[in-house]
């Protein structure tokens, strides 16, 4: 009888165990990151940067195919539209462009997952939905890198912190999903966001911007295993500091932050999504691989993406988003 009792606590015990295994198991961001893939990120890629989106100039047909097609991967995962928008669009009219020639009406898109216990905290995640278009013998600017990347990054990014949503485990402060036109002719969609916040920008946490993470800098070309970090403790050395404890946790990239000197001459930190927020002191990372002989050129195409690094990137940067979300406080502004 002592040893069938023995035997049964046993059991128990272990069944117990097992049990506390797989919620741990469950909540662990690695599982998350995991799904996302390179071969995933290359299939919606080679849509997203395809001759058929006619380089996504911004409120051309083809800009909006590309619209329309963010938003339908939002609808097929069960990720919500952000409130204040239209079936995901925030629309922006043709007067916002004063002073641009011929204006045209376009719209970002902003999908939301809403947080389990700081859902009025938010944590925003950018990357550009528009390229340059066609040119005038109809020769078709892809963007695959710039910035078709960076696109299927937070889609991907999307779908990872989703399952967690479905496993039982959604975020403890929201996510935005900012897909913003109109960057390439002047930042316009992230102004106008910045400008209407669907949320308040005081209970924005970070923006964490991705504009071109799929491919290598000639000068990198000894060393792959990079990223560029733009602006990352500029308003919060513990953004800075979240990053790079992410970094050596789980992707052990190198990070380069050559493009924060001040004195460097591209002016990057001004020159993407993430200066909108940023300007608003709001905390921001801005992932970015460089430029390369490709950037702006009808040969930037899906073909000569790195996708194995463009999905450890990606990990980077749900890593920090997830531990941005759920930290028990959010990260200090160094203005405050």
């Amino acid at each position: 009888m002592k040893i069938f009792i023995l035997t049964l606590v046993s059991s128990f015990i272990l069944s117990c165990s097992s049990a506390q295994k797989t919620v741990d198991t469950k909540n662990n961001p690695e599982n998350y990151a995991s799904t996302i893939t390179a071969q995933e990120l290359k299939e919606m890629l080679y849509v997203y940067a395809s001759d058929e989106m006619e380089g996504r100039m911004t409120g051309t047909k083809g800009q909006r195919m590309a619209a329309e097609y963010i938003r339908d991967f939002y609808i097929k995962e069960g990720i919500k539209a952000a409130p204040g928008t239209d079936n995901y669009y925030q629309h922006i009219p043709e007067s916002y462009f004063e002073g641009k020639k011929n204006p045209q009406a376009t719209e970002n898109v902003i999908a939301f997952i809403e947080g389990a216990e700081k859902p009025e905290e938010v944590i925003v995640l950018s990357a550009h939905l528009d390229h340059v278009g066609v040119d005038d013998n109809g020769n078709v600017f892809n963007g695959a890198d710039d910035d078709g990347s960076g696109t299927v990054a937070i889609m991907q990014i999307a779908q990872a912190f989703q399952q967690a949503v479905k496993d039982g485990n959604p975020p403890k402060r929201s996510i935005l999903f900012l897909h913003v036109t109109a960057e390439e002719i002047g930042l316009y969609g992230s102004r106008y966001y910045t400008e209407n916040p669907l949320f308040p920008l005081e209970n924005t946490v970070s923006n964490l911007n991705i504009d071109m993470i799929g491919r290598i800098d000639p000068d990198k070309v000894d060393n792959p295993e990079y990223i560029y970090l733009i602006g990352s403790n500029k308003l919060s050395q513990e953004l800075q500091d979240v990053s790079t404890a992410m970094n050596d946790k789980y992707t052990q990239l190198e990070l380069d932050y050559k493009y924060d000197d001040p004195n460097d001459r591209n002016r990057f930190y001004y020159r993407s999504d993430h200066y909108n927020f940023a300007k608003n002191n709001v905390p921001v990372i801005f992932y970015f691989n460089g430029v390369h002989e490709d950037y702006h050129k009808v040969t930037d195409t899906p073909d000569k993406i790195e996708y194995n690094l463009l999905a450890k990137r990606s990990k980077l940067i749900f890593h920090t988003a997830w531990e941005l979300a759920n930290m028990e406080n959010r990260i200090k502004n160094n203005v405050e």
